[in-house]
């Protein structure tokens, strides 16, 4: 009889996959550990002050730590490296937010990337939030401030306001159910990179993944997070200026044809990546 067959009660059933060996799961406690490997993207331009602080959050079981520098004129390449000696820097050639996370992402080299922010607004303790949701079924999965259990020290009234209308404008339009679109606290399968294609600079770049991730059929997944203000430093966020930038992709993306189906959503089920 083939070792993957099971029998039960003298029936022939299903097939089952070779677990992988030990040494391929990461501990996360003395109870649980995942298989995959996990990346984490840190954009940041002049956060010297703040990365000792984000640094301290980001889990030890992290295979990759890629941060972005946008050209800093302090010390935050030299603080990074004091902090953790194996990251890898990427220096950004252009200029925005978005651009950063694409050379970011094209960098990583684990199944899994997640993307964060550099100022201390979002905790790396949450990670394990997402990477869960991943392993279970989930192919993008987003932070929500506004999930049971997330919240924002951060948003002001005219941030919130504008979230709101632009998160209801997607859902009208491609039949979402976001409860918040502009937030950059997310994770996804790196096997779904090229649906979600980058060609934005600045702080629309959340928005443009939340919509190609749907248009593709991606199996998303909000949880809760909870934004902290900024430790140190000034936002480059505008409210108008960057509400503007939001709406503009919401429109060029309706004009666009819907993208395709995602074929490593049948090759590659999330399920089988697997959790022990």
């Amino acid at each position: 009889m083939n070792p993957e067959t099971v029998r039960h009660n003298g029936k022939q059933h299903g097939m089952l996959r070779a677990m992988p060996s030990i040494e391929r799961f990461t501990p996360l406690t003395p109870h649980m550990a995942i298989s995959p490997t996990v990346s984490v993207v840190v954009p940041a331009m002049n956060e010297a002050e703040n990365l000792p602080h984000v640094f301290a959050t980001l889990p030890q079981w992290i295979d990759e730590i890629v941060l972005v520098d946008g050209n800093s004129v302090d010390d935050t390449v030299a603080v990074a490296r004091r902090l953790r000696p194996n990251i890898k820097i990427v220096t950004q050639r252009g200029k925005g937010k978005g651009d950063a996370l694409a050379a970011g992402f094209a960098a990583c080299t684990s199944e899994i990337i997640v993307m964060i922010d550099a100022d201390g607004s979002t905790d790396g303790r949450e990670i394990i939030q997402f990477v869960g949701a991943l392993v279970t079924g989930a192919d993008f999965v987003k932070g929500s401030r506004y999930a049971t259990g997330g919240g924002s020290d951060d948003l002001t009234f005219s941030r919130r306001a504008g979230n709101k209308v632009l998160t209801t404008l997607v859902n009208w339009i491609y039949g979402t159910r976001y409860s918040d679109l502009c937030y950059g606290y997310n994770a996804f399968w790196t096997r779904h990179l090229p649906v979600l294609d980058l060609d934005c600079e600045g702080f629309e770049v959340e928005t443009l993944m939340n919509i190609r991730a749907a248009k593709a059929g991606l199996r998303i997944q909000e949880v809760p997070s909870h934004e902290r203000c900024r430790i140190h430093g000034e936002s480059n966020l505008r409210a108008i200026r960057d509400g503007l930038r939001v709406f503009r992709t919401i429109l060029r993306e309706w004009r666009r044809n819907p993208d395709p189906p995602d074929p490593e959503l049948q090759t590659a089920p999330a399920a089988d990546q697997g959790a022990a």
